[in-house]
């Protein structure tokens, strides 16, 4: 769960976040939204370019049947492991900044499969560091990575996803060590033909 300070997105009281359902439980709600992003993520994801906007659409898709504030930038500081993540009044303009130097490096298309992984271990390690919504962040971050990964012509194998030692390699990327996140990605790559 993230630290927050008087937190206007959970229930008064308690840490369970504020839901469409209502649901008061935490383990409980922990369920629903699992089953429900596991539902959406097998639905037609939303088009896009690759931009802050899409990426907000992606999150909005995933996590729409649970909060109302699905896709919408958080409001309140967050931070995790004594670590704090971007403050709300920055993450617009450094979304739009980090959106912008991808759109520039062309999304990454065209690249060695080891330069990819490298530029998208640092784009996602600073994606993470942002941290733009309330919850869900880790599974919005995922499917983009995907579709980024797609599109530049490097897929990823799903099947070899190994969730703790990706979220290893992420946590690791805050922290400022990109090579084990690049490393994952690496290996994830599906190989040329």
């Amino acid at each position: 769960m993230y630290d927050a300070v008087s937190d206007p997105y959970c229930y008064e009281g308690t840490t369970v976040l504020k839901n469409i359902p209502d649901i008061r439980d935490k383990e409980t709600l922990n369920k629903f939204e699992a089953a429900m992003t596991a539902q959406r993520s097998d639905e037609p994801l939303p088009a896009g370019r690759l931009s802050a906007a899409h990426y907000c659409a992606i999150h909005h898709h995933l996590f729409q049947d649970i909060y109302s504030w699905a896709g919408k930038y958080r409001a309140v500081r967050i931070g995790k492991g004594g670590s704090a993540f971007c403050y709300p009044e920055h993450i617009a303009q450094e979304m739009q900044k980090l959106f912008a130097d991808l759109k520039r490096k062309d999304c990454f298309r065209n690249l060695p499969t080891g330069e990819f992984a490298v530029r998208a271990a640092h784009f996602m390690s600073t994606l993470n560091a942002i941290h733009p919504f309330r919850e869900g962040n880790g599974r919005a971050q995922t499917i983009f990575l995907m579709l980024l990964a797609d599109r530049a012509g490097h897929p990823l194998n799903a099947d070899k996803l190994v969730p703790q030692q990706f979220l290893t390699a992420m946590v690791a990327s805050f922290d400022g060590d990109e090579h084990k996140l690049a490393d994952e990605l690496k290996r994830l790559i599906y190989p040329s033909i």
